[in-house]
C-alpha cells in the first residue's frame, strides 16, 4: 500500500519528551540507523511494528512510538537523534510505501493497559478490524 502522509520530526531532548528520555512507548531505545528508524504514529492508523519506506530515502522506518498530538491524524513523527536533524526535517508531505503492517493486537494490548490516558483511549476506540488492509490487496 502506498499513501501520502504529513511528517514532522522529534528528538529525545525536546522539552515534551525529556521525561521519556530515549525510550519509545514500548520502553525500548529510540533508534536512528539505516536498518531501523523509529517513528511515532497514531496506532489506530499505523499499528505498532508497521514498516515502511519513504520514497527517495534508502532507510527502513518502523512504528515503535506514539504521541498524543498524532492521534486522529495521518501525521507520522520521524525520530532524529539530534536537534539539527529534527530541524532540518521540519514538516514534509511524503509518499510512503508500507512494506508490512504492524499488529493491531499488540497495539491494543499496550493501549488497553494505558486507557486511563485520553490519547491512548482514543486510539484504542478508533482501532479497526485486524484485516482492514486486505481490501488493498495485501
Amino acid at each position: 500500500m502506498s499513501t501520502m502522509v504529513r511528517t514532522t520530526a522529534y528528538t529525545h531532548t525536546e522539552a515534551d519528551h525529556l521525561r521519556y528520555g530515549i525510550k519509545t512507548a514500548l520502553g525500548t531505545d529510540l533508534r536512528y540507523t539505516p536498518e531501523y528508524h523509529s517513528v511515532a504514529a497514531d496506532w489506530s492508523r499505523f499499528p505498532l511494528g508497521t514498516k515502511f519506506k519513504i520514497r527517495g530515502y534508502d532507510r527502513l522506518f518502523v512504528v515503535d512510538d506514539y504521541g498524543k498530538g498524532l492521534v486522529g491524524s495521518m501525521t507520522i513523527d520521524v525520530y532524529f537523534n539530534t536537534v539539527k536533524g529534527m530541524n532540518n526535517w521540519g514538516v514534509r508531505h511524503v509518499m510512503i510505501d508500507v512494506l508490512e503492517f504492524g499488529s493491531f493486537v499488540e497495539s491494543r494490548k499496550i493501549l488497553a493497559v494505558r486507557a486511563n490516558y485520553p490519547h491512548c483511549r482514543q486510539m484504542l476506540a478508533s482501532m479497526t478490524p485486524d484485516d482492514w488492509f486486505e481490501k488493498y490487496g495485501r
